[in-house]
């Protein structure tokens, strides 16, 4: 069994699986440098972080740019991810869209230097735009929906777009002031759509 060809068949799938989550380990450690340190964070910091030599690192992602576009489709998929599951778990569809617009803050407060990095003539980064919309505006669009559909916010129709570039924009502010409390903003935004009592 050791020797034979259908054992590694059958070892595939958890290799599969390990090596996912290496990955997105890795990832995570990224991005929580890339918070603190800035996108020119040495490698090293990163692979200390996720416990692994800069070598790995090279392997999986060989330029910086590579590594900094799959942190940031990392971080969007795990938003996106997050949305169904808070409507699964949440108390209400409203308490499930707070939740979920908190992620959304937190993605777009703490992405420092990604923004800068993003504008520039990385063609990889050009495509980077249309799949944070891609993946975001339907998860958005499913929350808005469902705290529509259980009367908890106003029934007048709000783009999920729309939403999401308000939100946006009231972050702007934490780029540049530490004591600029976008969440807070956020909140009152998020509380203005539920309807007149």
């Amino acid at each position: 069994m050791n020797n034979s060809d259908e054992g590694a068949g059958h070892a595939a799938p958890p290799k599969r699986a390990d090596a996912r989550r290496n990955k997105e380990t890795l990832l995570d450690a990224a991005a929580a440098i890339f918070v603190t340190s800035g996108v020119e964070a040495p490698v090293r910091d990163i692979a200390a972080k996720a416990g692994v030599g800069t070598a790995t690192i090279y392997r999986h992602f060989p330029t910086r740019a590579d590594l900094i576009i799959a942190v940031y489709r990392h971080q969007v998929d795990a938003c996106a991810e997050a949305g169904p599951a808070l409507l699964a778990t949440s108390p209400t569809p409203y308490a499930a869209l707070g939740r979920w617009i908190n992620l959304f803050v937190d993605f777009l407060v703490t992405k420092h230097g990604l923004a800068a990095v993003l504008r520039s003539d990385n063609a990889g980064f050009e495509t980077l735009h249309a799949y944070f919309l891609d993946r975001l505006v339907p998860v958005c669009t499913q929350l808005l929906d469902a705290a529509a559909a259980s009367g908890e916010i106003s029934s007048d129709h709000l783009e999920a777009i729309e939403l999401m570039r308000g939100v946006g924009n009231l972050c702007i502010g934490a780029d540049s002031d530490a004591h600029y409390d976008a969440r807070r903003l956020v909140e009152l935004l998020i509380a203005g759509l539920r309807p007149p009592h």
